[in-house]
């Protein structure tokens, strides 16, 4: 018995009967557009937006969103108009129905995620519980 696998732009392998998991995260259009702009000042095509939640802060999880050009075995993949979402297994959870937005006022200039899974989060707005 033989088994077919694909190998995806990253260079990692998955069974090609295997459909890649979706998440509920949602990008805004604003945020969207800011990261397609920032791939485009870097000249890389080849990046994602990797969102996962993580031990820390002082209300005990913290985001982080990064650029990453893998996807590992159990990510989710998203895609919003050709900005690649990706999040880990154990991300997922914490943050479905989630949805990130970019700012750009005089008092804030960044992202956002406005996570209904979150509880409660600490004086300073970085971390959740």
């Amino acid at each position: 018995m033989s088994t077919t696998t694909n190998e995806n732009s990253a260079g990692t392998t998955a069974p090609a009967d295997e459909e890649q998991a979706t998440h509920e995260v949602k990008l805004t259009d604003v945020a969207a557009g800011k990261v397609r702009s920032l791939l485009e000042q870097e000249g890389r095509t080849d990046l994602r937006l990797r969102v996962a939640v993580q031990p820390g802060g002082c209300s005990g999880l913290i985001y982080q969103l990064y650029f990453d050009e893998r996807i590992l075995d159990g990510d989710a993949v998203r895609d919003y108009d050709g900005v690649e979402v990706v999040v880990d297994k154990m991300s997922v959870p914490y943050l479905s129905g989630a949805s990130i937005d970019f700012e750009d006022t005089i008092a804030k200039q960044g992202f956002t995620i406005d996570n209904p899974n979150a509880g409660g989060s600490c004086a300073c707005g970085d971390s959740f519980h």
